[in-house]
Order: C-alpha cells, then sequence, then structure tokens
C-alpha cells in the first residue's frame, strides 16, 4: 500500500486517469475505484481551457495531481511537447514509442512481448519522475505557491489571474482591506496600449546598443502607487494638497505612498525580490541545466509580476480597473518617447560626439540605439552611459538598463529581429533571435533548418552571398526532390475534435485525418493528436487540403512531393523577412532566391493517385542509359557493351541502400534496448523515423531491380 502526497505521470489528466475512471465504470467498479483521495470522496473531472488548450482537470483530494505534461506546455517553448520529444531534449533518452493500435495483439501473443509492452508502461512512468527530478519542477512550484499563497493545484490548472488574486486577498487580510465579489462581465471599455516604435529595418553592421526598462509596469505601478485603494475620484482631489497625489498622463488621480501605501505595490516588492534571489541562485549555479531551472524560476517570477498589470486591465476578469491599467500604459508610452528624444538630443555632433545618435526601434520597455560607433566595448560605454543619464530622471524604482549590445543585427519588422548577443567586449554570448520561424511546427523542418542556418551565416560568418546561395541551393534541392522527406513534414493538432464537422473551415490536416480514418479506423488520429502531414501533387486547381497526405503513405506509394506549394507557402515568406532588408527590397530578394538558373532543373512527377493516374502507362527504360525500350531490361547499346557494368551498379547501389537501411535499423534497436527484437517504434517525432522508412522502401525498390536482371546464374 502507498499513500503518496504526488501523483505525477506525462498527459495523465487527458487520458490515464479519464480512461481508468471509464474504464472502471463500464466494470461497474467506479465507485470504490474513484475513491483515489484521502478523503472518503470520489475524484471529480473538469474542462479547462489554458493558452488555449482545452484540458480535463481530475481532483483527488489530499493529493497533487502532477501532470508533467502540463508543467512543460507552460513553462518550455518546444518544438513537440511528445514524451519522447521532452525526455531526448532534457535527459537525452527516449522511449521505445509503441502505436496504441499495437498494444492489444503485443499483450495477447506471448510472455514475451508482454514483457516487452511492461518495458513501454515502466519506461512512460519512469521518464516523467526523471523529468520532474531534472527540471526541479516540485521546488519551483512549491517556491511560487509560498511566494503567491496560491495551492499548487491551482498554479498547474489555472492561469496567472489566480496568482495575483490569492497575493491580492492575502496582502488585503493583513491590511484590515475586504476585498468585493464582482460578476465578471463583458465590456466594451477600451484603452490604448503600449508604444511600438516604427522600426528602420535593415542589415547593421556596426553595434547596436540596447536600453531596456528593468520590470516597466512592475516599477511604474511602485514608483506611482497605482492600486485599487490609491486611486480617487475627481472630486476627491479638491480637498487634498498636489503634493499628495499623482495625476497619470491618462488622466487619473492616484494618492502618494506618503499618505497611503497601495497594496498591488506591496505585492510587487515581494514578487521582484523573489525573482532577484532566483536570480542570484543562477549566477552562482554552475550546472547548465541548474541554470536553465532557475532561469525559468525567474521568468515565472516575472510573468507574474507583470500579471498584476493585466489583473487590472482584463474586463472579463476577477477585479478589473482601467483606469490602473490604463495610467501603468500611458506611463510607459511617455517614458519611451522620452528615453527617445533625450538619448537622440544628447548624443549628437553639435554636443562634441563623433555621430549623431538614432533610436532604430523601440518596444514596450527597450529601445535599441545605433550610436554609430564602429566597437562592442565603445557601444557598451555609451549604452551605460545613456541608460545612466535616463534613469536619473525617473521616480526611484524606475530604472533604464544597460544590458546587451546586437553585432551584428538584422531588424525585419516589429517584434521580429535577430542579432549577435554581446553582453561582454571579449565573445559574443549567443545568436538571439526574436519573432523567427526556428520552432513553430506549423512550419515544416526545412524552414526551421534554412533560417537558422541563414541567420548563423549571415550574422557569425558575416557572409550574406553565402547564405543566399544556401537559400538557393535549398530551392533547387527542393525543385528536384532531393529534401529528405522528413523537413517537409508538417504537423497540426486535432484541437477542436477528431472530425471535419467541428471545424468552419476545411484544413489539410482535418481532412487527411478523414481520409485516415476511412482507411483505417484503429489507427486514425483522434481529438487533441497532432497529425503529420505533406502536400503532395495532384491534378490542376486541387486544393492544399485535398492533397494532404500522411508522410508514410506518401513513401509507400511513390507520392511526389507538391514542391511549389514549399516554395510559396513556407519558404517565400520567412526568406524575403530576412533577405528583404538587406536587400533593400523584397521585389529583389525574391527574384534572386526563387527565379533564376537554379530554379529550372525541375523534378517531374508522375501523375499517382489522381484522376489522371489510370490514363498513364508508365514507359519501360533501360536499366544502363535510361532510354525508352520496348522490351527487356537493356537497350542493343547496353547489351552489347556493358552489360556486366550495369549488374556491377545495380548490386552497388543495392548493397549501399541495404548498408543505410541496417544502419538506422541498428540504430533504432539500440535506442529501444534490444539487438535481437524488431522495431515496431512509431515515434514520428524522432528525426530517422521517416529516414527509416524511406530507406526500407528504396531497399525494396533497389531488391526489384535486381530481381529484373534474373541472377540465378
Amino acid at each position: 500500500d502507498v499513500d503518496p502526497d504526488v501523483i505525477t505521470g506525462y498527459n495523465i489528466n487527458n487520458f490515464d486517469l479519464p480512461y481508468l475512471l471509464d474504464r472502471a465504470e463500464t466494470k461497474g467498479i467506479s465507485y470504490q475505484f474513484c475513491k483515489l483521495g484521502r478523503l472518503n470522496d470520489r475524484c471529480r473531472k473538469r474542462i479547462n481551457n489554458f493558452g488555449g488548450r482545452e484540458s480535463i482537470e481530475i481532483n483527488i483530494d489530499g493529493r497533487i495531481n502532477f501532470d508533467m505534461l502540463t508543467v512543460i506546455q507552460k513553462e518550455q517553448k518546444l518544438s513537440s511537447y511528445s514524451l519522447n520529444a521532452v525526455s531526448a531534449e532534457f535527459l537525452g533518452e527516449q522511449k521505445e514509442d509503441v502505436h496504441h493500435s499495437m498494444i492489444g495483439g503485443l499483450f495477447l501473443e506471448s510472455a514475451d512481448t508482454r514483457r516487452r509492452l511492461a518495458v513501454y508502461c515502466l519506461k512512460d512512468a519512469y521518464l516523467p519522475m526523471r523529468l520532474m527530478e531534472k527540471l526541479l519542477c516540485m521546488y519551483n512550484y512549491v517556491e511560487m505557491a509560498r511566494v503567491t499563497g496560491t495551492p499548487i493545484n491551482f498554479l498547474l490548472n489555472r492561469g496567472q489571474m489566480i496568482k495575483v488574486q490569492s497575493q491580492l486577498l492575502r496582502k488585503a487580510r493583513e491590511c484590515d482591506f475586504v476585498m468585493p465579489t464582482m460578476k465578471s462581465e463583458a465590456s466594451n471599455d477600451k484603452f490604448e496600449g503600449a508604444t511600438v516604435l516604427d522600426p528602420l529595418t535593415g542589415y547593421y553592421p556596426q553595434p547596436i546598443a540596447t536600453l531596456d526598462f528593468a520590470s516597466l509596469y512592475p516599477s511604474i505601478m511602485m514608483a506611482h502607487n497605482l492600486c485599487y485603494c490609491t486611486l480617487l475620484k475627481p472630486e476627491q482631489v479638491k480637498d487634498l494638497q498636489p503634493e499628495d497625489y499623482t495625476k497619470t498622463p491618462s488622466g487619473c488621480y492616484f494618492l502618494k505612498s506618503s499618505k497611503r501605501r497601495g497594496l498591488l505595490p506591496m505585492i510587487l516588492e515581494e514578487l521582484l525580490a523573489a525573482r532577484k534571489r532566483a536570480k542570484k541562485a543562477m549566477a552562482e549555479a554552475e550546472d547548465p541545466l541548474t541554470k536553465s531551472v532557475l532561469n525559468g524560476r525567474q521568468l515565472a517570477l516575472k510573468v507574474s509580476a507583470n500579471s498584476v498589470y493585466g489583473f487590472t486591465g482584463a474586463t472579463v476578469g476577477v477585479l478589473p480597473c482601467l483606469d490602473i491599467s490604463s495610467s501603468v500604459t500611458a506611463f510607459g508610452r511617455t517614458m519611451i518617447d522620452h528615453t527617445k528624444k533625450m538619448v537622440e538630443e544628447k548624443y549628437c555632433i553639435e554636443n562634441g560626439y563623433a555621430h549623431n545618435a538614432q533610436v532604430i526601434y523601440g518596444d514596450t520597455d527597450s529601445v535599441m540605439v545605433k550610436f554609430g560607433v564602429d566597437t562592442v566595448p565603445e557601444a557598451m560605454r555609451l549604452g551605460q552611459e545613456a541608460a545612466d543619464l535616463v534613469s536619473a530622471t525617473f521616480t526611484k524604482p524606475i530604472k533604464l538598463e544597460f544590458e546587451k549590445v546586437y553585432y551584428p543585427y538584422l531588424l525585419m519588422n516589429k517584434k521580429r529581429y535577430a542579432g549577435l548577443y554581446w553582453t561582454s567586449p571579449e565573445k559574443y554570448d549567443k545568436l538571439d533571435a526574436k519573432g523567427i520561424e526556428t520552432v513553430r511546427r506549423d512550419n515544416c523542418g526545412l524552414v526551421r533548418q534554412l533560417v537558422e542556418t541563414s541567420l548563423r551565416t549571415i550574422l557569425i560568418d558575416g557572409s550574406v552571398p553565402k547564405a543566399i546561395e544556401i537559400a538557393q541551393k535549398a530551392v533547387s534541392d527542393l525543385l528536384q526532390n532531393k529534401i529528405d522527406l522528413s523537413l517537409l513534414v508538417i504537423t497540426k493538432s486535432l484541437g477542436r475534435g477528431a472530425h471535419a464537422e467541428d471545424y468552419a473551415v476545411k484544413q489539410a490536416h482535418v481532412e487527411l485525418a478523414e481520409r485516415m480514418r476511412k482507411r483505417d479506423p484503429t489507427t486514425a488520429p483522434g481529438s487533441g493528436d497532432r497529425v503529420p502531414y505533406v502536400i503532395v501533387s495532384g491534378s490542376k486547381g486541387a486544393k492544399a487540403y485535398e492533397r494532404s497526405e500522411d508522410p508514410l503513405f506518401a513513401l509507400e506509394n511513390n507520392l511526389s512531393i507538391d514542391a511549389q506549394y514549399y516554395i510559396e507557402h513556407q519558404l517565400q515568406l520567412p526568406l524575403l523577412r530576412i533577405f528583404g532588408p538587406i536587400m533593400g527590397d523584397d521585389s529583389k530578394a525574391q527574384s534572386l532566391l526563387f527565379s533564376g538558373a537554379h530554379t529550372r532543373k525541375l523534378h517531374t512527377p508522375t501523375p499517382q493517385g489522381n484522376a489522371l493516374a489510370k490514363f498513364v502507362t508508365k514507359s519501360l527504360r533501360c536499366m544502363g542509359c535510361k532510354a525508352i525500350i520496348k522490351a527487356g531490361l537493356l537497350c542493343e547499346h547496353c547489351q552489347k557493351e556493358k552489360a556486366a557494368d550495369v549488374v556491377i551498379e545495380q548490386m552497388q547501389e543495392f548493397r549501399q541502400k541495404e548498408e543505410e537501411y541496417n544502419r538506422l535499423w541498428t540504430q533504432c534497436q539500440r535506442c529501444q534496448g534490444s539487438l535481437l527484437e524488431p522495431v515496431i517504434c512509431s515515434n514520428r517525432d524522432c528525426e530517422i523515423f521517416y529516414r527509416r522508412a524511406k530507406a526500407r522502401k528504396e531497399v525494396q525498390i533497389a531488391q526489384e531491380q535486381l530481381a529484373r536482371l534474373k541472377l540465378d546464374w
């Protein structure tokens, strides 16, 4: 018997526990089985919607239901959230992925297959515990619960507002305030948001200094004592002295802290103090993963602090107060404009500087300044000097900090930029990119790979011509069908249901799921599953959703990829965002990358799987020179001159294909932990899954070619 405080697993809320509860009900034992908690109550289910994801919350009284999938989705930004992908990212190991359609067969087949299934289940339970330990999840959640006064199950299953509400209740009780219960109602009231200065897009080969406001919105609320309990009505101001209140740029009035300290500023001070402790521990940590985890903790505390502003501005919320939120953004706008004006007026030729400083971009809480200098140390010196100069004009604790230099820097658009990130003059820290298509899964792997390679070539190697050459080669290889299929797979989720009628418009992955269900209902994706697909060639005028196909089905049936679709709908926009600002003109970049000699050599597919396929007869070709022949294996010339060479060439090709397949097969066997058992893994997130399937198909084709030669002798 066990009496755990914490129950963990991976996706246990949406699959394991609901399945067990439904199974118990089917078997007529739900009354006793459902008493999983410490109280004599049955566990309960409810539907949550957090961050656009619908999930089931299983309430087990007296125990924390710590679903690691929920934790990873909230705290990590990954291209895939499958247990295999997450384990590979953080633990450097994976599990054999057995498709659910195979489980029944493995269980019934033999003792050996049942043992294999048992190992699969044990690894399924073991990996989430390893992840919880490695990522210090319990430590972080206990710390967050302590700082915010929020139960851990609330932190797991609810959003940011509950944390602010819990802190506000706790602080209100300490200060003898009563917090009202308000009915949440939709409102049309709006206020002006943050300032985003228009970017001067382009490629900057000189250092760009970045000045950031430290915790801008929280510091504004603390500096000006913005709170529910300090908000004044216009008629109340008449009875006060001017030094007793603050009038915000949006026209609202608040008492100064000398008269009454606000609850929200006190809450923010505690959150920022906890964040400061986490950052100090991160600086002292030596292990890279520990640093990463502590960085996650301080970022979570930062999000919690910023959520206090969001709490006041949520019109459909617990306690909305647009006077506070509009005042915060109004102060933020004036501060960004003030910073730009002050920097450009101070650092100019008239004041004895070599160049006129120029703010090339500003976004909410930061400005990026081109001082005109050529070296990183000089940009850092001027950046620090400017930050100190501007900070002195603001009310404490508002502080403008010099944080980093980008050198070189590529500014593509609002909230889209990349550059080498320097915090010390000796060497850059990393390549930093914002708003770039390197993580999103609705872009295929080729986009992510090509964007990353192009940025590294431009920013690290400093070679724009080489980056253009790389992009042109990728376009050429795509048109000639030389790109690995695994790089062309797009993945999307069946978030609203598994059937086409659940969606207002036709979508590629939804229509594919319908077709897969007609082919084989047992292996078709269900609601919540991610559907991998490729876009194949089809009849003229066919929509993309009609040409979406399962990558394995496309491989098995030799379906050709629609290269033009991938160029127009996947590669074009991301590459133009990078090369357009560099060349100063999108049309010039488009002409250079997507037309010219490198686009003239095309792979012409044989029509398959469409209405024209039945009218097409495949020509018989000579195995030596590929000339069209009427019958046999070789044309007359090859039969006389190089029959033996053709045999040797075909056998060598077969051996090469077989060696590649065996290498991939062995790699999969090592991963599953046995070199004796067949590979049944169906982990489509694995980088070699489709390569193994393609290699198997190529071996089959090579075998067929050898069979045509009739080498029985």
